[in-house]
């Protein structure tokens, strides 16, 4: 179990505000696709193909919830279109479930590990520093003993907002001039942790290189110096998406993951998009755990994904 496992009435609350632009979205069009329709027929399918690519749900994954679909229908001989969202719903909550480990409950800090080293990565833009400040808040309020390093040192405005959110959470922090060379700062932050018998290290790192083999090796030197203070360092590396950006953000997953290995995903801006349905498509494409979803400003509205209230919310329960 990991330590943000609870689910409550305010969270589900904030899952449902947070994606009801998409829901809205989503059903208006489900609408349209079976208008007049009393029956789920090839026609039903072919609109509804439309729908979820449009959602941005993404080719491959919308072509396997499409066959589920049609499996269904010929096994049950008639289904008719009132039947149709309860379906969608089932199906994907399948599919993910098939195709990715079980809910992790975000991150699970192994009292073996100390500290936990958590290497965040991602583009500029997409709330990396931010999601970095809310899990710092959250593992504090577990009651973790939490250190941050600024190891993005090619933006000051990166640094500067990791400061702001160290001071607002609480947790010390450890930085550098700008320009600094970001693995020492991963160093310092990793000795100053260990010294001080932190529980959990989040790094940040800069959000963009000049291409991406200038991303692969900087990446690269950041771990390698951080295994000089902790062999097994980092445990997580994790990616944070945009959502609002939609197929954007599968782009920059691949991009990531070619250049390091990620082991975990967060997407951001849900509440400002009616595009949530990317979550799907990264959740069942990248075959790495959708970790954590971030549905709003405020510091409690990173939460921990989980696919069936996911969808639940998304399509109804």
């Amino acid at each position: 179990m990991g330590i943000f496992s609870f689910f409550s009435k305010e969270k589900k609350e904030t899952l449902d505000k947070g994606l009801s632009k998409t829901k809205e979205s989503v059903f208006s069009k489900i609408t349209r696709a079976v208008a007049g329709k009393n029956k789920v027929d090839d026609e039903v399918l072919d609109n509804l193909e439309e729908v979820l690519i449009t959602s941005d749900v993404g080719v491959d994954t919308t072509l396997k919830i499409i066959s589920r679909i049609e499996k269904r229908v010929a096994q049950d001989k008639y289904v008719n279109t009132h039947e149709l969202t309860a379906i969608l719903r089932d199906e994907i909550a399948s599919l993910l479930t098939e195709n990715n480990t079980e809910d992790a409950d975000g991150f699970t800090i192994p009292e073996e590990h100390k500290p936990y080293v958590i290497m965040v990565v991602g583009v500029n833009g997409v709330g990396k520093t931010t999601t970095i400040g809310k899990l710092a808040y959250q593992f504090k309020k577990a009651g973790k003993n939490v250190y941050l390093g600024a190891a993005d040192t090619f933006r000051a405005a990166a640094v500067e907002q990791l400061v702001i959110w160290s001071e607002r959470v609480g947790v010390p922090i450890v930085k550098q001039k700008m320009g600094s060379d970001p693995a020492s700062v991963a160093f310092d932050t990793l000795s100053s942790a260990k010294s001080n018998n932190a529980d959990v290290v989040i790094i940040d790192t800069a959000g963009r290189l000049h291409n991406k083999i200038n991303l692969m090796n900087e990446l690269t030197k950041i771990k390698n110096v951080m295994k000089k203070v902790i062999p097994d360092a980092p445990h997580e590396v994790l990616l944070v998406l945009d959502g609002s950006t939609g197929q954007n953000a599968f782009e920059q997953a691949k991009q990531f993951t070619a250049a390091t290995e990620v082991n975990a995903l967060a997407v951001t801006k849900l509440d400002g998009t009616a595009k949530g349905g990317v979550v799907i498509g990264i959740s069942d494409h990248f075959r790495i755990p959708v970790k954590y979803i971030g549905l709003g400003e405020g510091i409690e509205d990173l939460q921990v994904f989980r696919k069936k209230e996911f969808v639940n919310s998304l399509f109804g329960e």
